[in-house]
């Protein structure tokens, strides 16, 4: 089955210990689109300005997502330029440019209103909504949030939280939202705003999934070298949303095992700059990753 994807779709200036990178292809709907089109076909919905390098939409394409939504408008594209420290767990940013993104309104084309599963990855809480007022009876819909929002539209977040089936956010998130330090009862605070489904992120240690038939523990496929973990919560939901579209089974089983893809899926993001080494992953990388991972947590 398809899946809609709307969020950012940026320029991203990226600077390491070791290297720096400049204007790659970056936004949450860039990773989140990619990451979901190993899986199932992927609808997305952005705005980029008219100075978006043609080799970033040909890139698109190659993925076959659908970019009917895709606005290309008069104007700079969302720049963001940030650099990480030598733990690669810490950075900061170093400039954001919104151009074109500042007045972004999401229109959905009328053949993506019925897309049965709905990823509103991170974008401001309010347009998120507008998305789904447009939508038609979505099967699943998941949303990705970050502290910003936790800081400056705390209003419009709750108001979403009611109206969606499941929430992403990393692990201080939870905790900032729930004012709870531990992230378990943090989870059971959130079911009570609205979301059935919430899974809380932990970066290198993994994700957990809290639902109406229990906890599920997801390990972080372990890395040996991370080049860039930009973009890697993106790739992760991204592509456990589109391996739950395509799945089969029941639902907690396919969620579980979409949260297994969706962890090395990001993996592979992190072993490269922006989405140099995600865009060129194959099928048969991340299905022999996946049977490693699963591996290392059997006995």
């Amino acid at each position: 089955m398809s899946i809609l994807i709307v969020g950012s779709t940026a320029l991203d200036s990226i600077k390491t210990p070791k290297a720096e990178n400049p204007r790659l292809l970056g936004g949450s709907a860039s990773y989140a689109s990619v990451a979901a089109s190993f899986f199932t076909p992927v609808n997305m919905v952005g705005v980029v300005g008219d100075d978006f390098p043609k080799k970033y939409v040909e890139l698109y394409r190659r993925h076959q997502i659908d970019l009917e939504g895709l606005q290309i408008v008069p104007g700079k594209t969302f720049h963001w330029s940030g650099e990480y420290e030598v733990n690669m767990n810490n950075r900061r940013t170093l400039a954001t440019e919104l151009g074109v993104f500042e007045t972004f309104n999401p229109v959905l084309p009328k053949s993506y209103q019925r897309s049965p599963y709905v990823l509103l990855a991170n974008i401001a809480p309010a347009l998120q909504l507008h998305v789904l007022d447009q939508m038609k009876k979505p099967r699943f819909v998941v949303a990705d949030t970050m502290d910003l929002w936790l800081n400056i539209a705390l209003k419009d977040l709750l108001r979403l939280l009611k109206r969606v089936d499941g929430l992403v956010l990393n692990d201080s998130e939870a905790r900032q939202l729930t004012q709870e330090d531990n992230v378990v009862v943090a989870a059971q605070k959130i079911h009570k705003l609205g979301p059935a489904y919430v899974i809380v992120k932990k970066g290198e240690h993994g994700a957990i999934l809290s639902s109406p038939k229990g906890t599920f523990i997801c390990p972080a496929y372990p890395l040996k070298k991370v080049v860039d973990p930009t973009g890697a919560g993106d790739s992760f939901v991204g592509a456990m949303m589109g391996c739950l579209a395509g799945g089969t089974g029941s639902f907690e089983s396919r969620l579980r095992q979409a949260m297994i893809f969706g962890s090395v899926t990001a993996s592979f993001c992190c072993e490269g700059f922006g989405l140099t080494r995600l865009a060129t992953v194959t099928d048969k990388e991340i299905d022999r990753r996946a049977k490693e991972l699963v591996a290392m947590t059997s006995w």
